[in-house]
């Protein structure tokens, strides 16, 4: 503890300009979840989430043998990250519970994203494999009538050299970064957390993109919803995450878990959101083990009958 109360100043200075890796990419066992977290001086209430997220799957795997394929029972190092969500037979009930949406840092996020930060947040390898997905997934560039909202923008949103559509909106946290960002048509001051309601139209949106801040969302499933909502028939959410983030604003059982746990968790928010197709996940990972890992989980809107 005396460790945790001396750092817990700096750590939150350094916090906000470097997105520290959190997990490692398979699925980490109980004993070196348990482990890391004593390595590193997390508060209780953390390695207590630690304990928490690795029983929680445990147990839900170990009732696969009992009759059916559990809630994580996919999410296994023998299974790729691209499998991982296929046939899941989910639980009636949304699995988590309140403090699993809980951050280190429960100040306003509003205080943290106050100053502009003008840098990446992967590395560039990542960065040049999100921007490849963008490239093949996208409308082209240029098509007549088509809608994109970049959710969580900031001064970058990685999409292809030059790509255009008639309106690209970024909503973020920090005016300064928004206004540097080229590819947008129009921006959106706004926090998540605080009102996870989205200002649009029903059907307003093609394609819905989000950059490694879906762990920082606490009320996700209300802004899923919205998702869903402002999406038009067949519309597609592309979410996409790394290893990295604030781990002081990311929610616990993000950090509490590994990264196949990860796909999970994005994949369940689409599910029980409803109004999306079965999520799916692909590793877009450049070099293994040499650079930051990237997964996408996406989903499309139910087309209407």
């Amino acid at each position: 503890m005396a460790t945790y109360l001396h750092l817990a100043g700096p750590l939150r200075s350094y916090a906000a300009n470097f997105a520290a890796p959190i997990s490692s990419p398979a699925l980490s066992s109980a004993p070196r979840v348990i482990q890391k977290w004593k390595t590193i001086s997390r508060p209780p209430r953390r390695l207590l989430l630690g304990f928490a997220a690795s029983f929680w799957t445990q147990s839900l795997s170990m009732s696969a043998a009992f009759g059916g394929k559990s809630f994580l029972a996919s999410a296994r190092p023998s299974s790729s990250v691209d499998q991982v969500l296929k046939n899941v037979e989910w639980p009636e009930q949304f699995p988590f519970k309140d403090e699993d949406f809980q951050r280190f840092d429960e100040s306003p996020d509003s205080l943290f994203y106050e100053d502009p930060r003008f840098v990446t947040h992967v590395d560039d390898p990542a960065i040049r494999a999100l921007t490849k997905y963008y490239l093949n997934v996208l409308p082209p560039s240029s098509t007549s009538g088509v809608s994109i909202l970049d959710m969580c923008s900031s001064w970058v949103s990685h999409y292809p050299t030059g790509y255009k559509q008639e309106r690209i909106v970024g909503m973020g946290m920090n005016e300064d970064e928004l206004k540097r960002n080229p590819i947008l048509t129009e921006y959106i001051v706004q926090d998540l957390n605080a009102n996870p309601n989205l200002p649009f139209e029903d059907n307003s949106f093609d394609v819905i993109t989000n950059v490694v801040s879906v762990d920082y969302l606490t009320r996700p499933l209300d802004v899923f919803k919205e998702m869903s909502r402002i999406l038009k028939p067949g519309g597609q959410a592309i979410m996409s995450f790394s290893n990295r983030c604030f781990w002081t604003k990311a929610i616990s059982i993000w950090t509490s878990t590994g990264d196949t746990d990860h796909v999970m968790i994005v994949g369940a928010y689409f599910h029980y959101a409803g109004g999306f197709e079965p999520p799916q996940a692909v590793d877009i990972s450049p070099n293994p083990g040499r650079s930051d890992p990237m997964y996408i989980v996406y989903s499309k809107k139910l087309s209407t009958a």
